[in-house]
């Protein structure tokens, strides 16, 4: 099974478009790889990979914020100068604690991250389930708490939500948001931090897939994954100042549906043959 260059490039689309939003970038490329001519699951190495374009999306947008936070955090911690921002240095030390649970679960649940939980059924099931969540969340949050108000349990709290998504049908921005909905943040603190959050834990997966699949059997070939990280990064960039202008003034409730109805949807395929759960 070999994907070519136009199906590469339609993947990489469809993870600029899918990363940021709500909805599972994971679970689209998943179901998506179903539908290809090559007939089957991209696999977890170029999902990953491909999320690295994405993700240096979010560092050009959002550089000026985290060029002073890692400088007020190094500049104290390493005594460099004086007069630190309090706020930055403990950010920098929010997002690395946060970042904590996605590392430790990933390397623990490494095996089946790759293989079990791929399967479609779960997938089909995790988009219904966290779409109701973040329904809830989004009815019943405070929206009350500014990023600057973050505290050390909620920032461990978010890094826990964001480490649900290393299942396909999660999402990781779906799970943050939701989380910090739940804990009373505004939508645009808890989306501005899912994306900061994010920055360590996919740029560490990204690049420890692509470290380990040298030399390996790359279901996708490289030239087509590079492509597809390529146009990733541009449709990202994209969608993240769409994204960030609209969770200031909407709801979240359009996600929710698309989500339970794509999960409906996959299971319906699934329980009439149409595609494979393990493929």
């Amino acid at each position: 099974m070999t994907f070519g260059w136009i199906e590469a490039a339609f993947l990489g689309l469809l993870q600029g478009l899918t990363e940021f939003l709500p909805i599972s970038s994971s679970a689209h490329l998943r179901i998506a790889g179903a539908f290809m001519p090559s007939g089957g699951d991209p696999g977890a190495a170029f999902t990953a990979i491909t999320q690295i374009g994405t993700e240096l999306a979010v560092l050009v947008y959002f550089w000026s914020d985290i060029m002073r936070i890692a400088k007020a955090w190094l500049r104290h911690n390493l005594r460099i100068g004086s007069g630190y921002n309090r706020a930055d240095i403990r950010m920098g030390w929010l997002i690395i604690l946060g970042s904590l649970p996605i590392v430790i679960l990933g390397l623990l649940f490494k095996d089946a991250i790759e293989t079990s939980l791929r399967n479609l059924y779960i997938t089909a099931a995790m988009l219904i389930i966290f779409g109701i969540v973040m329904g809830i969340a989004d009815r019943i949050g405070a929206k009350r708490y500014r990023l600057e108000q973050l505290t050390w349990r909620d920032g461990i709290l978010f890094g826990f939500a964001q480490a649900m998504a290393l299942i396909p049908g999660v999402s990781r921005s779906g799970g943050t948001i939701s989380a910090g909905l739940l804990l009373g943040y505004t939508r645009e603190a808890a989306a501005r931090y899912s994306f900061l959050l994010a920055v360590p834990a996919v740029f560490g997966s990204g690049f420890y897939q692509l470290v380990k699949s040298i030399g390996e059997d790359n279901p996708v070939g490289w030239g087509p994954t590079a492509l597809a990280t390529v146009i990733a990064f541009f449709v990202g960039y994209a969608v993240i100042v769409f994204f960030l202008r609209l969770v200031s003034t909407r709801s979240y409730m359009p996600f929710v549906y698309y989500r339970v109805a794509l999960g409906a949807l996959l299971l319906v395929l699934l329980s009439t043959g149409v595609i494979s759960a393990t493929g």
